[in-house]
């Protein structure tokens, strides 16, 4: 069998392909990116069979790459830069080339035998892009609200004491308008009260009484034409990217619907749409994982131990491994999940009375939080695919245990399922079997 290994690169990639003993069977070359490059690496490659491609997940530079491959029908394993860099230090490998990370690439596949990596469906990558660039649009949004705020804080910044938000459809249709202190003194109140600024309120006598009043004793010295330049350019940025942020949202929501996994992890208290979608897009499906554990780990969210001798390490500031992405968008979740959860606010004030910190206390109530997702993914989805199978072949009103095939908790009496009642009691399904096999730690009363 033939393992390949390819260094990624900007513009030419590197490739290099041992045997199973990890002998050289053909030395590095280099490749372009481009038509050409691709034809003379399937002419190295030759057949699919008994070949194995492995190369690292180097920015998105690999991704044409791959997509080539695996039309062509070859097996490749996608790996993480950190477990080829480790396994160069194992080696002690001690120069570092392009060519040479080829060789070691393709020593470490035919060492470790990496399961082959899948393609994900258009439509996950899809969703994985417009999330992207959702976040990117909103960080985009973060920094022209900062903008202005430096510019007003030049030019009126007394306007902050009586519009609070700058990112506002209020303040942007005011300040592109009227850029400067100076702007506002000369208008009438009559003026500045009828002007609209979200296509059907307007501002009314009050504020604009206010504001003119302030702008008119306003410290703020910076009037001139630059000045003004920055305010309304800021507040066009920000307008169109307010709009282009509601627009990704209303997409992924209308992609997330028709995924089944995806919908059903909104039915957990806390977990929004878009983080229901973030999920989506980055791990595909989290039942793919072999444990709740995994997926945890993948994430981040584990319990992390640092001993050596006597010597006990504690109070790092950041996990080093795991989904960074994913780990940050879950902290809001998590903490409206312990406002709004009854079993994760129960969890988490467990916790704070046993004595960990609080931020101890959130990080183990996201991994709690992630087994939940980890079970909604993994079981139910199973469970009423597997309702729907027996429900056409079996007399309707069979108990749980009869129709689903699991245990249910000696604790919760009896319930008669039918076909019409069977909507109904999804709500309590879901929560009776997550506690059941995910340890989420809630029983429902029997509602039937």
């Amino acid at each position: 069998m033939r393992f390949v290994g390819i260094d990624i690169g900007a513009e030419r990639h590197s490739v290099a392909i041992v045997d199973e003993a990890g002998r050289i069977v053909s030395k590095s070359v280099s490749f372009e990116e481009g038509a050409a490059g691709y034809r003379r690496l399937s002419e190295l490659l030759g057949s699919p069979a008994d070949c194995l491609i492995a190369m690292e997940a180097t920015g998105h530079y690999w991704k044409n790459l791959f997509a080539a491959l695996a039309a062509e029908g070859f097996p490749i394993v996608l790996l993480n830069p950190l477990r080829t860099r480790r396994f160069a230090e194992e080696e002690l490998q001690r120069t570092k080339t392009d060519k040479v990370d080829a060789v070691s690439i393709a020593r470490f596949a035919a060492q470790k035998r990496p399961a082959a990596t899948a393609l994900r469906g258009p439509e996950i990558e899809e969703l994985k892009q417009l999330v992207r660039l959702r976040e990117q649009s909103v960080q985009h949004l973060g920094d022209r609200v900062r903008h202005l705020h430096q510019a007003i804080d030049l030019t009126f910044p007394e306007f902050t004491r009586h519009v609070r938000g700058l990112d506002t459809e209020l303040a942007t249709a005011i300040l592109v308008r009227y850029p400067t202190a100076q702007a506002l003194r000369t208008i009438s109140v009559r003026k500045l009260a009828g002007l609209c600024y979200d296509g059907r309120r307007r501002i009314g006598d009050v504020l604009a009484r206010a504001l003119i009043e302030a702008a008119k004793i306003s410290v703020g010295h910076f009037s001139s034409e630059p000045y003004q330049f920055q305010v309304r350019y800021a507040c066009e940025d920000i307008v169109s990217l307010r709009a282009r942020v509601r627009e990704l949202e209303t997409d992924i929501e209308l992609r997330l619907n028709t995924h089944e996994v995806g919908k059903l992890l909104t039915t957990i208290p806390g977990v929004s749409t878009l983080t229901a979608a973030r999920i989506v897009a980055e791990t595909g499906d989290p039942a793919q994982f072999r444990s709740a554990a995994a997926f945890a780990s993948y994430i981040g969210a584990v319990p992390r131990l640092h001993q050596s001798g006597k010597k006990r390490y504690s109070g790092k500031p950041a996990i080093p491994l795991g989904n960074a992405r994913l780990r940050r968008a879950f902290w809001m979740p998590v903490l409206v999940g312990i406002r709004l959860n009854p079993w994760l606010r129960t969890y988490y004030l467990r916790l704070r009375s046993a004595g960990k910190r609080p931020k101890v206390a959130i990080i183990a109530a996201m991994h709690k939080l992630l087994l939940a997702i980890y079970s909604v993914a993994n079981i139910e989805r199973h469970l009423f695919r597997n309702f729907l199978l027996r429900s056409r072949t079996q007399p309707v009103g069979r108990n749980l245990e009869a129709i689903f095939g699991v245990e249910r908790d000696p604790a919760v009496a009896p319930c008669k399922i039918t076909k019409a009642r069977a909507a109904f009691n999804l709500d309590y399904l879901r929560a009776h079997f997550g506690a059941q096999r995910g340890g989420i730690g809630l029983r429902d009363q029997n509602p039937c």
